[in-house]
């Protein structure tokens, strides 16, 4: 019978691991024995990746016809899509002793806001545990913000050491929301301010402010379903007052619902669909399908989902 190989071989379940590197031949002495040793055992090896380093792994490895190439981090828009994906694609290897994937995942360096990456990092410990799975993420040291190396070091159990080992990462620890950083457009006193609103009332609050911007019809439908969701959620399961702010410019709009409570326990919230409660699970997934963005962060204060329509915003 076929077993897996490398250092997940006594590994059962998602063997999950970063490395950190500085120029291409950083990246090459990472990934090229990973993806080269998967191929000459005869494992499925994916690769997700930028695309210049998509073709510093094509002329590193000799047989790539083992290799599935992906599109890159950038064919996922948001987490949940990202799921989906790799769940449909690890579907058709049902079977094998070891899947690897190599992925590169996307950061504020790229230009892209990491809250909900950072909790996809996190998610993929419970959503793909009992896959045989050996996930890389490297991350490029020379873009990479100092604040999104922290969080991937709290995220991977396991990681490649500077001399090429791979250890148990010591700095790998249980994931909480973090902190509220507040966006440059809640500088401003909000459009919208309610207190305990049905919602209902939420969402007539919400389109009456995206009237004055150029969003399509589209995101405000999706805006103001999203900020109708996070109302039911915060009355549900939060702690009172529940209060809902919205701030608008002429090409975007925020919504901020806040209660409380201490927010979701699991990092998988709103990043697959659950049935766990009747009123959380899917509108809250369908939530993060829709939104631009969306943030949940806890303070002294409580916690707070972030819905964001437009731009990214800074």
């Amino acid at each position: 019978m076929s077993v897996r190989t490398g250092a997940a071989r006594d590994h059962a379940g998602y063997f999950h691991e970063t490395a950190f590197y500085r120029g291409d031949d950083d990246f090459r002495s990472i990934v090229a024995p990973f993806v080269q040793d998967g191929v000459a055992a005869g494992e499925p090896v994916v690769v997700a990746c930028h695309p210049a380093n998509e073709r510093l792994v094509r002329d590193v490895v000799a047989d790539d016809a083992g290799v599935v190439f992906l599109a890159g981090p950038d064919q996922y828009e948001r987490p949940t899509e990202a799921i989906l994906g790799y769940r449909k694609l690890f579907a058709e290897y049902a079977g094998a002793a070891q899947i690897r994937v190599v992925g590169e995942v996307p950061h504020p360096g790229v230009g892209v806001r990491w809250d909900w990456w950072s909790r996809y990092e996190a998610a993929v410990n419970e959503v793909f545990a009992e896959l045989p799975l050996w996930g890389l993420c490297p991350y490029d040291l020379r873009t990479t913000p100092a604040s999104v190396l922290a969080d991937v070091l709290r995220t991977h159990p396991h990681v490649i050491g500077p001399d090429g080992t791979h250890q148990p990462n010591p700095r790998h620890s249980p994931w909480t929301l973090p902190p509220t950083v507040p966006t440059a457009l809640e500088a401003d006193p909000p459009v919208v301010e309610l207190t305990d609103p049905a919602p209902a009332e939420a969402r007539r609050a919400v389109t009456a402010a995206c009237a004055a911007t150029r969003l399509t019809r589209d995101d405000v439908d999706d805006l103001v379903y999203a900020a109708s969701e996070a109302v039911t959620n915060a009355l549900c399961h939060g702690k009172p007052p529940v209060t809902l702010r919205a701030w608008v410019a002429p090409a975007q709009a925020l919504v901020a619902v806040s209660d409380r409570g201490n927010g979701p326990p699991s990092p998988t919230a709103g990043l697959i669909p659950t049935s766990h409660t009747s009123t959380a699970g899917v509108g809250l997934w369908l939530t993060h399908r829709t939104c631009r963005d969306v943030t949940m962060t806890r303070d002294p204060n409580g916690y707070t989902i972030r819905l964001t329509a437009g731009p990214h915003l800074p």
